[in-house]
């Protein structure tokens, strides 16, 4: 009679068990996704429309099959106390905010789902009043929707898609609006080879300064040369200011004011001695931005001012002069007449990819 043995592996030197590893049992979920328009801006106050695809290698008993929409805030930074002492010590400052939590459970017929593909529906009314996406090393506010699968209170599948989120503005008072259109100049007396000076003037004209995120800016910079040397480079740029809103670990508010450039174009010039020379220039704005000011909703841990920076620097003089125009960035308030798809626009640029998954 022939005996059975166990099976036994046998490894040599320092070579690997060969013998094959134990299969895991196939999931009942074979995939779930999220079907919602690619590269979509939303704006607060619209609604999100989009389907769930649920895939299962087999039948599923007592699903529970769910869609949830999320909007959160957060900001965290480290800052020394107790400096000007004999000792030093950081403190972590933050502060949160939770915008938006829906969740949309489907209802399933008998309780089962056969294998094969479903689809389930679903919309989502954002809230009229939101903060915008915006993500720094400091702070973060992020939008996404997470769909989910469980079976006998396990989670067998998810899926998670980030959103772009356009906040919108309330309504500016009228001593807050600027001239328009709107000048800005500014002056220096400039020395150089010893005992020379002369004095170089630059002015930045707009028809306005109030935007809406993707729109186009157009300037016009006039730099008066009254030196006797020559001006190559005029650099224009469009500066973030972000204060930012937290707390220390014992309650104690504290405050933070960073500064990011976001565009930035550089015009190679040939302003030659005493003479004037007119330049145009033109931005496109990012798709979406934070509005303005502290009347946004994000205000609890965040607010946002903006400036045009037109620069001339002057190498043979080691200094340079600005010309700092506020830029105020806003967006009406979604319509009640309008539809899902005239609330929603394409975005001009991608996702980033570390947002997708």
């Amino acid at each position: 009679m022939t005996s059975l043995r166990p099976r036994i592996s046998v490894t040599w030197g320092r070579g690997k068990d060969v013998s094959p590893s134990p299969q895991p049992p196939m999931s009942v979920v074979k995939s779930i996704e999220l079907v919602l328009p690619k590269d979509a801006v939303y704006l607060a106050g619209c609604t999100i429309e989009g389907q769930v695809v649920l895939t299962l290698n087999s039948t599923l008993v007592d699903p529970i099959v769910k869609v949830e929409l999320v909007g959160r805030g957060y900001v965290e930074w480290n800052e020394e106390t107790g400096a000007s002492r004999d000792y030093s010590r950081e403190v972590i400052c933050n502060n949160k905010a939770d915008y938006v939590h829906k969740t949309k459970t489907f209802p399933v017929q008998d309780n089962w789902l056969s294998a094969g593909s479903h689809t389930f529906d679903f919309h989502f009314n954002l809230p009229p009043r939101l903060p915008s996406t915006f993500t720094s090393k400091i702070g973060n506010i992020f939008y996404f929707v997470q769909a989910s699968c469980m079976g006998r209170e396990h989670i067998l599948a998810k899926k998670k898609i980030y959103l772009m989120v356009q906040g919108t503005s309330s309504i500016f008072h009228a001593e807050k609006s600027l001239q328009n259109p709107l000048l800005v100049e500014a002056e220096k007396k400039v020395s150089y080879n010893c005992c020379s000076q002369g004095t170089i003037c630059l002015q930045v004209q707009m028809e306005k300064n109030t935007f809406t995120p993707g729109e186009r800016v157009i300037f016009t910079t006039e730099v008066n040369n009254q030196t006797s040397k020559c001006i190559k480079t005029v650099i224009f740029a469009l500066y973030a200011h972000v204060h930012y809103e937290g707390f220390t670990p014992n309650a104690e508010r504290r405050s933070r004011v960073e500064s990011s450039e976001l565009l930035r174009q550089e015009a190679n010039t040939h302003i030659t001695a005493f003479n004037t020379t007119k330049i145009v220039s033109t931005f496109h704005l990012p798709p979406v931005l934070s509005v303005s000011g502290s009347g946004s909703q994000d205000s609890e841990i965040m607010n946002t001012q903006y400036e045009l920076v037109s620069t001339v620097h002057l190498p043979w003089s080691l200094t340079s002069i600005k010309a700092k125009v506020p830029i105020i960035i806003t967006s009406n308030p979604v319509d009640s007449n309008q539809t899902a798809a005239g609330c929603r626009t394409r975005a001009v640029l991608p996702v980033s990819s570390d947002r997708q998954n």
